[in-house]
């Protein structure tokens, strides 16, 4: 149960916590006890990295985001009525789905629960439960695929001093999700599908571009120059929408103690490097720990570690892929 808390609290963007000493289990303990006498070995690093130097998870990601939102396309310019409408509400062969930030912000809006809508809101609950909540985000969001490109183009800006990164309070987050809800509420308008770059591009792909997108572009450029993955990090509400569906969900990655160098590049690659606050030496709970539901499951970390401590999990069964 605490680490389902901790989970949530940071969530809603608290920063992680280290556990207490009795929330630590003896099987962690003595592993904790043994690394602390161990010096980290800089040379064994690199030479374990060398050795697995891996993006396969990123490739599987990018082909099946680039693939899903191509379906989009082809099914709308083809009429072969395959896979009908946008990300934010769509017909897959006749089953109707939701996003669910946008039905929330629909029904609040007209004040009505619309069948339709609820159906599709099920049947898409059901499955980001299934397939870990902020999946979503990495694998199928067009908007995630931008801003990733925009991260690689940040983090070499700053590597050359010509750019600073700046953080924000991820609590953020949270505070818009409350305020677009309200808005929804009052107005009666559906504010934040306006400005949602997910939405904006989704649409844009499939109907046709328009002058929306230099929203999308300031954006990114914002991003570029200023703060890394500024949108997803600190403002986007559907991110938190998923992330809590991924609380419950069986499929996350999950992290081994064991063999861990503690190097921490995994940090260093993550979209939401708090989740991996586990990782830093002396804070696992456990010598398995699942990570946090603000996880994108993107794979980045697992193609990262050179020694397989960090990898897939579907809760109940063996290490899977």
């Amino acid at each position: 149960m605490n680490l389902f808390k901790e989970s949530f609290m940071q969530l809603i963007g608290r920063a992680p916590t280290r556990p207490p000493k009795e929330d630590i289990s003896p099987a962690a303990v003595k592993v904790h006890f043994r690394k602390k006498a161990e010096k980290f070995d800089a040379e064994e690093a690199r030479r374990l990295h060398a050795e697995h130097d891996s993006n396969k998870w990123r490739r599987r990601r990018w082909i099946t985001l680039i693939a899903i939102n191509l379906l989009f396309v082809l099914s709308y310019h083809l009429d072969i009525q395959l896979l009908e409408g946008a990300l934010t509400a769509s017909r897959f062969l006749g089953f109707h789905m939701a996003d669910l930030n946008s039905a929330l912000q629909v029904m609040l809006a007209y004040k009505q629960v619309l069948i339709n809508l609820l159906i599709g809101t099920v049947t898409i609950f059901l499955m980001w439960w299934l397939l870990g909540g902020r999946t979503f985000c990495s694998w199928v969001c067009p908007y995630h695929l931008l801003a990733e490109w925009a991260e690689m183009l940040h983090l070499k800006l700053t590597a050359k001093g010509l750019v600073k990164d700046h953080d924000f309070h991820r609590g953020a987050r949270s505070v818009l999700y409350l305020v677009f809800v309200l808005l929804a509420l009052i107005t009666g308008y559906t504010v934040y599908e306006t400005i949602s770059p997910t939405g904006i591009l989704s649409r844009a792909l499939i109907y046709g571009p328009g002058l929306i997108l230099i929203w999308v572009a300031l954006l990114l450029l914002f991003e570029i120059f200023y703060s890394r993955r500024f949108w997803c990090r600190y403002a986007c509400p559907i991110g938190l929408t998923y992330g809590l569906v991924g609380q419950i969900s069986p499929l996350r990655i999950k992290y081994v103690l064991e063999d861990c160098q503690h190097e921490g590049d995994c940090r260093k690659v993550c979209l939401v490097p708090h989740v991996l606050d586990t990782v830093i030496k002396g804070r696992a709970q456990d010598v398995e720990v699942p990570i946090g539901a603000d996880c994108t499951r993107c794979g980045l970390c697992v193609d990262t570690c050179p020694t397989s401590s960090l990898q897939f999990d579907f809760k109940g069964l063996n290490k899977i892929l």
